[in-house]
């Protein structure tokens, strides 16, 4: 009877072990694939916004807009929709810092770090993309 027990022990010992494994391992993993698909839908989303405002540029003698909502509101648009103003969108927030005639400046940041995304997204005039770590920004 006392061998019984002292296997039943072991038996659940195990189980809370191997549980306890699970659930240290799915979560991380569960972050870290929804970063690598936020990540990639940034990359792409802050691509979209450089071509809309190149394309903007050369319809317009070379002059950039002056806010991005531009792009959304001419005919034909530029952009489906503003993305700067309806942000953050699967984890990042849009913003362009710099947006004059003469260039541009956008950005696409995880609104966690490390949680939602884990590198900033720069774009500059020329469509330069510039990529960094999201812990470098703080």
């Amino acid at each position: 009877m006392k061998d019984k027990k002292a296997r039943s022990f072991v038996v659940i010992m195990i189980v809370i072990a191997l549980s306890a494994l699970l659930l240290r391992v799915i979560p991380d993993k569960a972050i870290s694939l929804t970063c690598s698909q936020n990540e990639s839908n940034a990359q792409s989303t802050l691509r979209l916004i450089s071509t809309a405002l190149e394309n903007y540029a050369k319809d317009n003698r070379g002059a950039y807009p002056d806010k991005v909502s531009v792009l959304t509101q001419s005919s034909p648009a530029y952009l489906d929709r503003d993305y700067v103003k309806q942000s953050p969108i699967k984890g990042y927030t849009y913003n362009c810092s710099r947006l004059d005639a003469g260039g541009y400046s956008c950005q696409a940041l995880p609104t966690r770090c490390k949680l939602t995304g884990k590198i900033v997204f720069t774009v500059t005039t020329g469509s330069l993309l510039i990529s960094e770590d999201c812990d470098k920004q703080e």
